[in-house]
């Protein structure tokens, strides 16, 4: 199977594929400690007229047409020091680019390896120059743009900002799909976008104005994307899970992503045969080796959209947080109690948190009227039925993620200490997460400041 990643921007990473090459596997020996191949395979070098993204997808399991130079990668950033620590700005380098988060990008040719020179520790970051500024959706082997495009619009602040070009990444070799690509306008020759999930890192882009092409996602997604972005409900078509839709010619189902209510895999099997899967956001269980789709059949291009593609990150399973959570909240009860408890959220996302609480305390769950509309959306009776619209009737409470830092939830506390004389606050997300404890729930320490105690994990 053939594995892909793509950068993604900070605080939600966002979202590049490798394509098989028949079935010699024996090309990969080992991976190193960031999870990349130890070891490439010999091969000749790209051709100088041939664009990254082309060799990207040429390449198959022979990655070695991607390599810079001997004397470029001398002057790499990438030492050969497998304990680096993983770093989002590593999977540009790998490929040859200079991040940078200046807006005033410097392009350049491509060089000789089909790359482009980083410049050994150059600040300006240099982008392949296409020689034909098309947004077709070629099959494999052929040119991928890969230019920011020149068009502008106007930030919120009144400052120019560049609408960049559809990255390769997010289009289907052989389709006239893109994933997640709403923010970059009406992509050329692109006849369905698809959305993974509800998650604004995803969804940017959407708006009333959209007006660009049919939009496919989960139910629940589709829903949210017209109640909460206004979109007309022409463009929404929303696609049932593990039920096979024909798109174009092209067989798509969607899958259980176990990331937030409506979240989905999205598995394409084209007329040719070729199988791709896109992870969107996902959390990897083991129901997902049983998925009818991914048992004995093989995925040609796997396209990961994740924070956490390294081996250093081991979360504990869902069900452990969940019971450490009840416990730590009953403990914690026992012995203050007067205490309010706080649960970070996103606007969707973490559910399955509180909801393990109200459960085990036989408590109903406070969010203000716009968290309780969303929420009402899923269709959950047992998440609906507990929802209430007083926070002085229950002790659980629900904020946005943001809200959860020590000075916040003490002005919080203030609007409720006639009941309550201490937060117990639970922060569920991976950007906590800590090499030390990994997946040891006990080796959790909380952030303690007077009576405001928060927890933070991945949930």
């Amino acid at each position: 199977m053939t594995l892909s990643t793509a950068p993604s921007p900070p605080p939600a990473l966002e979202e590049e594929p490798l394509p098989h090459d028949g079935d010699d596997y024996h090309g990969i020996v080992s991976l190193d400690d960031e999870g990349f191949p130890s070891q490439f395979p010999e091969s000749g070098t790209a051709s100088e007229k041939s664009s990254f993204a082309a060799d990207f997808y040429r390449s198959g399991t022979d990655w070695s047409s991607l390599l810079l130079s001997l004397e470029d990668s001398k002057q790499s950033d990438l030492a050969q020091d497998s304990g680096k620590k993983m770093k989002q700005a590593n999977l540009f380098q790998i490929w040859g680019f200079k991040r940078n988060d200046a807006i005033g990008s410097v392009e350049s040719g491509p060089s000789k390896s089909g790359c482009c020179d980083d410049g050994g520790g150059s600040s300006e970051r240099k982008i392949v120059k296409p020689e034909n500024r098309c947004s077709i959706f070629p099959d494999t082997g052929k040119e991928f743009e890969n230019a920011k495009s020149s068009r502008k619009r106007k930030g919120s602040c009144g400052e120019n900002r560049v609408t960049r070009s559809c990255p390769f990444y997010k289009k289907m070799p052989g389709t006239m799909f893109t994933v997640d690509a709403f923010r970059y306008g009406c992509v050329e020759g692109c006849s369905a976008y698809f959305l993974t999930h509800f998650h604004c890192d995803h969804y940017g882009g959407l708006s009333k104005k959209w007006s660009h092409g049919p939009i496919y996602c989960s139910p629940l997604t589709g829903r949210l994307v017209q109640m909460c972005l206004s979109v007309n409900p022409l463009y929404i078509h929303p696609l049932e899970f593990n039920e096979e839709h024909v798109i174009d010619g092209v067989k798509v189902t969607l899958l259980e992503a176990n990331h937030c209510p409506g979240a989905a895999l999205i598995h394409f099997n084209l007329p040719n045969g070729q199988r791709y899967l896109h992870t969107g956001d996902f959390r990897a269980c083991k129901l997902m080796q049983a998925y009818h789709l991914l048992v004995n059949q093989r995925v040609n291009v796997l396209y990961l959209d994740t924070t956490y593609c390294n081996p250093k990150y081991r979360f504990p399973s869902k069900e452990e947080v969940l019971n450490y959570v009840v416990k730590i909240t009953k403990n914690h009860l026992k012995i203050h109690p007067r205490t309010l408890v706080v649960v970070g959220a996103y606007s969707i996302g973490k559910e399955c948190v509180y909801l393990a609480i109200s459960k085990a305390l036989g408590v109903k769950i406070y969010a203000n009227a716009s968290r309780r509309r969303i929420l009402q959306a899923f269709g959950w009776p047992d998440l609906s039925d507990k929802l209430c619209t007083n926070g002085n009737n229950t002790l659980l409470h629900v904020l946005p993620m943001s809200s959860l830092r020590v000075e916040t939830l003490k002005d919080y506390l203030k609007t409720y200490k006639e009941q309550f004389t201490a937060i117990l606050a639970f922060r569920p997300t991976g950007w906590t997460f800590s090499e030390k404890i990994s997946n040891d729930l006990e080796l959790i320490k909380p952030v303690s400041k007077g009576n405001i105690t928060i927890y933070g994990f991945e949930a």
